[in-house]
């Protein structure tokens, strides 16, 4: 009986092998787990702190206003929101009648001043042909009066029709001093000048291309090619200069405003590349951009109440500031267009350090810039040209 009781007491001894297997995978997962600080700490100081990323980004750009330069009454409305325009396309017109009247007078003005002005070099040429009649005759009186002064001496002719000789000579001198004041008179009007350069015409071309681009501006053309937005004209809308009709928004043109905290800009510099991930499209889309500034003020600087730190009750907050990051290819946007709000996850690489913090140039040529007025002006000198061109030349 006493050995059949020590057996079964020294039977409880078998579970030694499950402590031993749960101390085994207690020590491989703090094995695992330093292994995971390990290498997340090479990670992290080979390659991780080299990189800042901020959700607090937002896809923004260029809003281009459409408004009148003149005065009217809108009569046509050529796109609406969310329509595509090129540079050049008619967006909206005003009721052109008073702006054509004006026109049409211009062109008679400028038109009566060339054939005026044509005129006056007229008269030099005429004043010059009289100045020489003048001169002969002097030419003539003189030698009249001389040949009667011999014959007074001889006693051939009397001293009344020396005296009438001599009457005759001072009114021929005084005629060619007339010619020759009206000659000068007439010459300083158009000296050193031609029929286009005129001072005449040059004030009634400007007072052409003047009322020429009044009826140009009746009809409001995109500046620059985009998509419409903010449209708030109508038609038979009387409209005032610098009113808001319309936006023409560049969507090929759109940057990224990241909003990085100020703990973060320590080591980011100008042209650092940067991974940008939208809302949108997730990470399945990835585009390419770069640092191409670094805001001068954080944003509470410049809000419309900055905080007065000065007052007692203050407390620190760490601020942000507003980094731009441009696309490197635009090309990016035709596929997988932004809207202007949209947000956005960026991640700029940190490694390059070569670039400054801050701009050291000026830029060297528009950041933005539209050609389509000067157009308008260009049309404007073609139509003084024509109507110069076609006054100058006697009909036949």
């Amino acid at each position: 009986m006493s050995s059949q009781t020590s057996t079964v007491t020294d039977a409880p001894v078998a579970p030694a092998p499950t402590n031993n297997r749960r101390g085994f995978l207690l020590r491989l997962l703090g094995i695992v787990v330093v292994l995971g600080i390990i290498a997340w700490a090479a990670w992290y100081f080979l390659d991780g702190r080299w990189y800042e990323s901020t959700d607090d980004a937002y896809a923004n750009g260029n809003v281009v206003q459409i408004t009148p330069q003149t005065p009217g009454t809108v009569v046509s409305i050529g796109a609406d929101d969310g329509d595509l325009v090129h540079a050049g396309d008619v967006l909206v017109k005003l009721d052109p009648s008073d702006a054509d009247v004006a026109l049409a007078e211009a062109r008679a003005t400028l038109a009566s001043t060339v054939r005026k002005v044509r005129g006056l070099y007229s008269n030099v040429s005429g004043a010059q042909a009289d100045v020489a009649a003048r001169k002969t005759a002097v030419d003539k009186a003189r030698a009249d009066y001389n040949r009667r002064v011999a014959l007074a001496k001889s006693g051939a002719i009397s001293a009344e029709e020396l005296s009438h000789a001599s009457d005759a000579l001072t009114a021929a001198e005084s005629n060619l001093v007339t010619a020759q004041q009206q000659y000068e008179t007439s010459k300083v009007l158009v000296d050193d000048t031609e029929v286009s350069s005129h001072p005449d015409v040059q004030a009634a071309a400007a007072r052409l291309r003047a009322a020429f681009l009044d009826d140009a501006r009746t009809t409001l053309v995109a500046p620059v090619d985009g998509y419409v937005a903010k449209r708030s004209v109508q038609v038979g809308q009387r409209v005032q200069p610098g009113a808001a009709l319309m936006a023409v928004v560049p969507l090929h043109g759109v940057w990224v405003d990241a909003n990085f905290k100020e703990t973060q800009l320590t080591h980011m510099r100008l042209g650092q590349p940067v991974t940008i991930e939208s809302d949108v499209y997730g990470g399945k889309v990835e585009y390419k951009g770069k640092v191409q500034s670094l805001g001068v003020g954080t944003g509470s600087a410049f809000s419309l109440l900055p905080a007065q730190n000065a007052t007692g009750n203050w407390i620190k907050i760490v601020q942000r500031v507003p980094v731009r990051i441009v696309f490197d290819d635009p090309a990016q946007l035709d596929k997988n267009p932004l809207r202007l709000g949209m947000s956005l996850n960026v991640e700029v690489s940190l490694h390059d350090q070569s670039g400054p913090a801050l701009a050291q140039q000026s830029p060297t040529k528009p950041a933005f810039s539209t050609d389509v007025y000067q157009k308008q002006l260009d049309s404007a000198d073609a139509e003084i040209a024509r109507i110069i061109h076609a006054n100058m030349a006697s009909k036949k």
